[in-house]
């Protein structure tokens, strides 16, 4: 009995985990959100984010990779200078200023077309090869299609808002939510925020795998891209707050735990458990659980935040996740054909897989390693031989 008992806890270890994952990622968005309706600056939170992040990861980069970790070059310098002014000062920005115009629950289901933006970009540099003959192609550009279909259906059709609690919908097609001050303007400004910060997203993701070709020490450069944003982040907040020094200001309350939260839990805690999960269930089981985050964000939001949410949002989310799922399914369909046609010797250093979901994983198949990048989640970053992200 208690054999089976620990084979059923083994089994379900990594649906726990990635269940636990989400809430912990959700709670990222929510204490932001909170903060930001407290009147916190978004450029200072930035800055306290990745000083805290780069400290939380710094000692584990230090001791873990210090036999691997490869010669700082002037050139890898330069590279984690731009990295760090895509994935900090544009994604995280604008990712906050989206959020301050909409809500929490908007711009988490938004960040589900990270995957769908990076294969487009990934086309236009032609990384990415277009077979369209083959289904799993197809199944990506469609995904693609779909996915930005719904994030458009979002910017531009509200609906009623509806009655989380009692389960109904009232009038006022043209309502908004309160902290946009009914102004459709905003709305509107807060989607191309959020838009802007999805491509960065997609940006940073294609940048880090090109530099991980040769800086490995994925935990190492997370830290310095960390360490090298906070530095940029202070001259933004610097120059953008220079007339209001109250701004560095904290309180005991969510503009103090929320920097810390996203540092320590989504840079440390989350960084660990995708790792662990993603060595043993891959890239694709990992990505299936993201729409659970929007759900989580969405409900909590509505409970403890008083967002409100409209129809519009609530069809735009899901079709957003229907063209996820027909992405991720369409790159688990090229990486297993890849395995099974790939020859036995290790891949060439110039082969760049396209991100497509939120981490990299390296997956074996006969005992030979094949790396693979994938991207999906704005806020993870994993552990060693993984490709990691500050977000």
């Amino acid at each position: 009995m208690s054999e089976k008992l620990g084979a059923c806890l083994r089994d379900a270890k990594p649906y726990l985990l990635m269940v636990g994952l989400q809430f912990g990622s959700a709670g990222t968005y929510l204490l932001a959100k909170d903060a930001l309706n407290k009147g916190m600056s978004h450029y200072v939170y930035i800055v306290y984010r990745n000083v805290i992040a780069a400290i939380a990861l710094g000692p584990f980069a230090l001791v873990l990779e210090r036999k691997v970790r490869p010669k700082m070059t002037f050139r890898i310098f330069f590279e984690i200078m731009a990295l760090a002014f895509v994935e900090v000062v544009v994604d995280q920005c604008f990712t906050l200023v989206g959020m301050k115009l909409t809500s929490a629950s908007f711009v988490v289901a938004l960040m589900n077309t990270v995957p769908s933006i990076t294969f487009v970009v990934a086309v236009i540099l032609r990384m990415e090869t277009m077979k369209m003959k083959e289904i799993r192609c197809q199944a990506k550009v469609l995904g693609t299609v779909v996915t930005l279909g719904g994030a458009l259906l979002m910017a531009l059709y509200k609906g009623p808002i509806v009655d989380v609690v009692r389960g109904s919908s009232s009038g006022g097609g043209a309502g908004h939510p309160d902290n946009v001050n009914g102004d459709p303007s905003h709305w509107l400004l807060g989607f191309f925020a959020t838009l802007l910060a999805c491509i960065a997203f997609a940006a940073f993701y294609i940048m880090q795998a090109m530099t991980l070709r040769k800086y490995s020490a994925e935990m190492s450069l997370a830290t310095w891209i960390c360490l090298a944003g906070s530095f940029q982040s202070v001259g933004v907040a610097a120059y953008m707050e220079r007339h209001r020094p109250q701004a560095w200001s904290l309180a005991w309350d969510s503009t103090f735990f929320a920097p810390v939260y996203a540092g320590i839990v989504t840079s440390g805690i989350q960084y660990y458990v995708q790792g662990v999960v993603m060595k043993t269930m891959g890239p694709v089981f990992v990505t299936a659980f993201n729409p659970l985050r929007m759900i989580i964000v969405t409900a909590l939001a509505c409970f403890l935040l008083s967002e409100q949410l409209h129809l519009g949002s609530l069809i735009g989310g899901g079709v957003v996740t229907v063209g996820l799922y027909l992405v991720a399914w369409g790159k688990y369909k090229e990486l297993k054909h890849r395995h099974v046609m790939m020859p036995p010797s290790p891949p060439a250093k110039d082969t760049l897989h396209l991100p497509v979901t939120m981490t990299p994983i390296t997956l074996v198949h006969d005992h030979k390693p094949h790396e693979s990048v994938v991207v999906c989640d704005p806020n993870g970053v994993v552990d060693a031989h993984h490709v990691t992200s500050p977000k």
